[in-house]
């Protein structure tokens, strides 16, 4: 029987699953718990909280942090660093919402 606690197999695959504890995240990514905590007072990511008020980190939000980690090493402050990563995902999220309208309207036979 698994443990009360024990993740359900499926989040393994979840990219928005909190798999990571801060070490953990700080270890993959080649950062400091203090870079984590940065980007968490900027808004950019907002880890989940254990039971325990640990926080915990999901995939995604480790190469949120991994891309403001790489403009921070440019020379980027890091709330600007933030900022920019922020702005890309708009513009990503856009860009997707866009596309999908256009296939919407040629699916329908609307030119534009």
């Amino acid at each position: 029987m698994p443990a009360e606690n024990a993740p359900a197999v499926g989040n393994l695959d979840d990219d928005d699953y909190p798999a990571y504890t801060m070490g953990r995240a700080a270890a993959v990514l080649g950062i400091t718990p203090a870079f984590l905590r940065a980007v968490g007072r900027a808004g950019l990511i907002t880890p989940l909280r254990s039971e325990g008020g640990h926080r915990r980190y999901s995939r995604r939000q480790l190469r949120i942090a991994a891309r403001a980690r790489e403009l921070v090493d440019q020379g980027t402050p890091v709330e600007a660093a933030c900022r920019i990563v922020s702005l890309e995902d708009q513009l990503t999220d856009a860009r997707r919402l866009n596309r999908d309208m256009r296939q919407k309207l040629d699916a329908h036979g609307i030119d534009i």
